[in-house]
């Protein structure tokens, strides 16, 4: 056999392998290959995907956070004013029953000292007609001197 023949067949046998290799063999590997680089790019885009979704959620629970911190802070300032009022209206009702308290002790101290005015004016107009009566050494009549007993009771 010449070289030539030899080059010729192994021409031929190289020529039906690559055939065979491509027509058979090649196209489950590229078909395999190709769904491993489509599962590897549904991969990529879920992972980047859930990348986005979770700066999303981070998003919102900072949102609600500060929200939340917000609201606290609200209700607790709500809280302080609504316990300042209390105890204003608690300083102002105690104000206000301290001086009825001092002025129901005011009236009834006036009335307390005019009744003893009255008392006392009735135990000097006897007093006085006592002392008429031992000057004058004789008996006086209440109901003639009524009058200048009434006049008496009004001076004092």
């Amino acid at each position: 056999m010449s070289i030539t023949s030899t080059l010729i067949i192994q021409l031929i046998v190289f020529l039906l392998l690559v055939w065979f290799t491509m027509s058979k063999v090649w196209p489950p590997i590229a078909a395999a290959l190709d769904e491993r680089a489509a599962k590897i790019r549904e991969g990529l885009s879920a992972a980047d995907k859930a990348k986005a979704d979770l700066a999303a959620a981070n998003l919102r629970v900072e949102q609600e956070l500060s929200s939340a911190r917000n609201d606290a802070a609200q209700r607790l300032a709500d809280a302080e004013r609504l316990a300042q009022s209390m105890i204003e209206e608690a300083k102002s009702k105690a104000s206000e029953e301290g001086a009825k308290i001092v002025a129901a002790a005011r009236s009834e101290a006036e009335q307390e000292a005019t009744k003893a005015r009255e008392v006392l004016r009735d135990q000097v107009a006897s007093l006085a007609v006592k002392g008429a009566e031992q000057i004058l050494r004789r008996e006086v009549d209440a109901k003639a001197h009524a009058d200048l007993l009434g006049q008496l009771k009004a001076e004092l």
